[in-house]
């Protein structure tokens, strides 16, 4: 493709649009396709204004200097999730060869403690919930930790599959099944029993839709001033780190915790079962191994 039909393909609405139509006809998530269109509208964005101060088009020079831009204003992994956006579009348009390589990132042997929830804190962010009234928070923090499921999976859990006891989830062109563990299956019995809640999804909001999950986000960061938890560990997303890490203590069961959080790849689940680095050094303390 002429540069000139990629410097339109990033103002064009309708071939963004005709991209989120081909990303969703490949059984992308939701939340995928919506990350997607954002980032490249980013891109869109950086572009507009270089070619303001006098870029004339799309080559491989603009696309590197956006990298270095990413670098600089984000994170390393948020700006490759970012590049990975692009490049979609860039395969999607024809053009290949204006792809770019993700930053290399060497992946940390240790769990930074600042950022571990740990069960402790778990167990107050659901009681302070329960405090201000909101049952439903409380419930869908513990779902979480309990099933290692992922947020935008909530609307998986409806009065028929709790009849059952069993979640089926569709999710990132996967299936799994997920065993509800009894205790949690009795909450969501009795919390829909209160709340006369008799068929479909459980986490509802007032007009009887699935629950949004950037509300979720919102009322868990809410708990912060009541529980005094650092706010960078409360998010929802952190209570599935909770759940495998609980789950690979108890069960050193690496393979089955991966098809539990829908992993095809085992080395996904690993930075799940990270321990922090003091747990290391206790481990190195009873070596003993100088005995002076």
């Amino acid at each position: 493709m002429k540069s000139t039909g990629i410097n339109n393909a990033f103002f064009n609405p309708d071939r963004l649009q005709l991209f989120e139509q081909s990303l969703r006809a490949g059984e992308r998530a939701e939340a995928t396709v919506r990350k997607y269109i954002t980032d490249v509208r980013t891109f869109a964005t950086y572009l507009y204004e270089r070619m303001e101060a006098g870029c004339s088009r799309v080559d491989k020079d603009i696309l590197l200097s956006y990298k270095k831009w990413l670098k600089e204003n984000y994170a390393v992994s948020s700006a490759n999730s970012m590049l990975a956006a692009l490049n979609q579009y860039l395969d999607y348009l024809g053009a290949p060869e204006l792809k770019v390589k993700p930053y290399r990132m060497q992946r940390s042997l240790f769990l930074q403690e600042e950022k571990e929830l740990t069960r402790n804190e778990f167990t107050r962010l659901v009681r302070a919930a329960d405090r201000d009234g909101k049952e439903w928070l409380a419930l869908c923090m513990e779902t979480i930790a309990a099933t290692g499921i992922r947020i935008s999976e909530l609307s998986a859990f409806t009065v028929d599959a709790v009849k059952r006891g069993r979640i089926e989830i569709y999710n990132k062109g996967k299936y799994r099944r997920i065993f509800l563990p009894s205790k949690i299956r009795q909450k969501l019995t009795a919390y829909c029993r209160r709340h006369r809640i008799r068929v479909g999804v459980i986490f509802r909001n007032r007009r009887g839709e699935a629950l949004d999950r950037s509300r979720i986000w919102r009322e868990m960061k809410s708990l912060k001033d009541r529980t005094g938890i650092d706010p960078a560990k409360i998010f929802p997303h952190n209570l599935r780190h909770l759940f495998a890490r609980v789950y690979y203590q108890c069960t050193r069961d690496l393979f089955g915790l991966a098809d539990l959080l829908g992993h095809s790849n085992v080395n996904v689940t690993r930075i799940y079962t990270q321990n922090t680095g003091k747990i290391y050094q206790k481990q190195l303390d009873k070596m003993q191994i100088l005995r002076i």
